[in-house]
């Protein structure tokens, strides 16, 4: 009789031992499968955060550094040498930033009554203005939380112009639109300049609470044109100094590069400065998803591991329970490798069964599964975010235990959903792991078996 044909009349005759070898293969299926497709869509979501955030690296102030050689004066950096950096083929787009205090004259009036300007030190009709390469770059205008109402934004084109970004209350005290006049005093010295307004923008923030940075209300932040503004404090454009620059890269992945290259290209002057990826941003939106996936692979190995336990004590005992019927087939002039491939093929038989039912509702049952994980871990991550309370104004936070890098990043919310996908290449590793795991539990034993002799075999029985 044909090995195969007689691998399905095996089958059903057994059909009890058949089903419980099913059932621990689909248990050993599904688990895998689950955890294959749960990895899948984790790293699919994790890459699509990535690319939401952009490869974003600050140059900012080495706070460490600074304290550690008992300076408190802030570095700067010459705006030549990070237009260098920024003309890297690893850039898409750059911004650098500086500040200084602007006093308001001829007339326009800053907002008062909302904060107590004397904390601030800027002084009657002084306000914290900042002088900006491109302000649609800054991170609360990228983020969404400042909207531009009118005009436009201040571009590299401008550099050199004088033109300002006004807040809406600022205007509207003022009766100020896109278009209007302001004149501006430097901070130290009697020059002045006129500045036109590019734009106005709204900050939500209410003029009852101030500006965490400068102390003052937020209604009369200005932003101007960094080469006009610095001109104004009589700073050569060819002496630009900045304090801070963002880089966005074109791939996240070249984060390392980047650094490597501005440290070698910048050298000395980036003494006092560090540069830090926004990784802080990925890790706060991916942290529930790390969470599950290690739970959901723990889960996979566990029960995948006690299920091939059980799938090896089952195959074992069906071997040893047809020593008999191998003895006879062998005297009767049967191939040894036919009765090792029967036995394979009614394993593979259960298993592509058993894999194929999986592959029926596994997806429903991970993304049902997923959600619930998911969420949990979201509504504690983002519990945790909403609890953080900044330092009161004028102090670190560091006496009171609030360490300020613990600080949440704004539009950065921890991801509560994945989109669990069955493509063929889950399967496929589904399909490798349980079918290679079935022919080993199956080809050992039997392997063992045949190499009796019928004599052997059938004279000593079980």
């Amino acid at each position: 009789m044909n090995f195969v044909k007689r691998a399905g009349l095996s089958l059903w005759s057994r059909r009890g031992r058949t089903l419980l070898t099913l059932g621990t293969f689909l248990v050993i299926s599904v688990m895998v499968l689950a955890g294959v497709l749960i990895a899948d869509a984790t790293a699919q979501a994790k890459n699509e955060a990535k690319r939401s955030v952009g490869a974003e690296v600050n140059l900012g102030m080495d706070l460490s550094g600074q304290n550690a050689a008992g300076g408190l004066v802030a570095p700067q950096i010459g705006a030549a040498t990070v237009e260098k950096l920024g003309a890297s083929t690893l850039v898409q787009k750059y911004n650098y930033s500086m500040f200084d205090r602007g006093v308001v004259k001829g007339g326009t009036e800053l907002v008062t009554g909302g904060v107590d300007t004397k904390a601030s030190g800027m002084g009657p009709d002084g306000t914290p203005t900042i002088g900006v390469l491109d302000t649609a770059l800054l991170p609360a205008f990228r983020s969404g939380k400042f909207q531009l109402l009118s005009g436009a934004h201040i571009t590299a084109a401008d550099k050199d112009k004088h033109l300002l970004l006004i807040e809406e209350r600022l205007a509207r005290k003022n009766g100020l639109k896109a278009g209007d006049k302001i004149t501006l005093g430097a901070n130290e010295g009697s020059a002045t300049a006129e500045f036109t307004v590019a734009g106005i923008f709204r900050d939500p923030r209410p003029s009852s609470e101030p500006e965490p940075e400068y102390f003052v209300d937020p209604a009369n932040m200005l932003y101007a044109s960094i080469g006009g503004f610095a001109g104004l404090n009589d700073t050569k454009d060819a002496s630009l100094q900045v304090r801070n620059a963002t880089f966005l890269l074109k791939d996240a992945g070249d984060l390392e590069r980047f650094k490597e290259e501005a440290e070698r290209k910048a050298g000395s002057e980036l003494d006092g400065f560090k540069l830090d990826a926004n990784d802080k941003a990925i890790r706060q939106m991916t942290g529930p998803l790390d969470s599950i996936g290690s739970t959901a692979t723990l889960a996979m190995w566990l029960i995948g591991i006690a299920g091939a336990a059980v799938l090896v004590l089952l195959v074992n005992l069906a071997v040893k329970q047809r020593r008999k019927e191998y003895g006879v087939l062998l005297a009767m002039g049967e191939k040894k490798w036919k009765l090792i491939a029967q036995q394979a093929l009614e394993i593979v038989a259960v298993a592509a069964l058993a894999i194929g039912l999986s592959s029926l509702f596994t997806q429903s049952l991970t993304q049902s599964a997923s959600r619930s994980l998911l969420g949990e871990e979201a509504a504690e991550a983002r519990h945790k975010l909403e609890s953080w309370q900044p330092p009161a104004p004028g102090t670190t936070g560091i006496d009171q235990g609030i360490d300020p890098n613990d600080k949440p990043v704004e539009n950065a919310d921890p991801i509560d959903r994945i989109d669990i996908r069955l493509d063929p290449a889950a399967l496929a590793t589904v399909g490798a792991v349980g079918l290679g795991l079935g022919l080993l539990a199956t080809a050992v034993p039997a392997a063992s078996v045949v190499r009796l002799s019928p004599r052997t075999i059938l004279t000593k029985g079980k």
